[in-house]
């Protein structure tokens, strides 16, 4: 009896993902578990291992076809194939149903709002946003979700639309500084240069200067960059709060 043989170049994957692009005029595929794709783009998942089904990159997933050492080096410059992956998995095209694109998207869009309604407040009442109407004013702009990107990345890009629309401006945080010597003049000056920075208490004792104030979120990184260099100096950062508001519940 004759043997029967598979080929070498065919790997064979059931109940998949497939994420796809094209380039150089050929297209790259690669199998995925299905429900770790957008956790994976959402940086909630961290393990390669848990996204992919193979590191293997094919040119046809359905029908196991492992795509060609020189084609991967003319498209990507590598045959490193656990790097094109991760290349694929971030810029490629998730290949989904209608059914369930439509409600991949539509809880896009409620992630979408959720982040804005933590990161916003009514500026007039200091108080947050329920997320019904977040999702209503995005609809009102007739926003559209964008599949390759995550919750929090379109969130800083809704909020810049819904300020047409409704009263919205970003929480700020409350940061407290502590410095000491000539670098707290320093570190003053710098902080107090800040657009958004609303000082709220500052004491002096000796050589130490202690400044509580609020300040845009957006800006706390490089705050938390300028104190991390003259931590050697005495100089440390508190998060003291991540939101400013009115206290009392939120209204309805």
């Amino acid at each position: 009896m004759s043997k029967i043989f598979t080929p070498t170049n065919q790997i064979r994957l059931t109940n998949i993902a497939v994420v796809r692009t094209k380039k150089v005029g050929k297209r790259f595929e690669i199998a995925c578990y299905r429900n770790k794709v957008v956790s994976w783009r959402n940086q909630v998942e961290k393990d390669i291992d848990e996204v992919l089904q193979s590191h293997t990159v094919f040119a046809n997933v359905s029908k196991g076809q492992v795509a060609k050492k020189e084609d991967l080096i003319k498209a990507f410059g590598t045959d490193d194939q656990t790097e094109i992956c991760k290349e694929i998995l971030s810029k490629g095209e998730l290949q989904v149903s209608d059914k369930e694109r439509h409600s991949q998207n539509d809880q896009l869009f409620k992630d979408i709002a959720t982040t804005v309604a933590e990161k916003c407040l009514n500026p007039e009442l200091k108080r947050p946003y329920p997320v019904t109407i977040i999702e209503k004013a995005m609809k009102d702009v007739h926003y559209s979700v964008k599949p390759n990107q995550s919750a929090k990345q379109q969130a800083l890009q809704v909020i810049k639309l819904l300020k047409e629309q409704i009263p919205l401006e970003r929480a700020k945080m409350r940061l407290k500084v502590i410095s000491k010597g000539k670098v707290a003049k320093k570190l003053r000056e710098k902080i107090v240069k800040f657009e958004s920075v609303e000082m709220e208490k500052e004491d002096r004792e000796e050589d130490q200067l202690s400044l509580i104030f609020v300040i845009d979120p957006g800006h706390f990184k490089e705050i938390d960059s300028m104190i991390q260099a003259e931590v050697k100096n005495g100089s440390y950062l508190e998060v003291l709060s991540y939101k400013e508001m009115a206290s009392g519940l939120e209204y309805m």
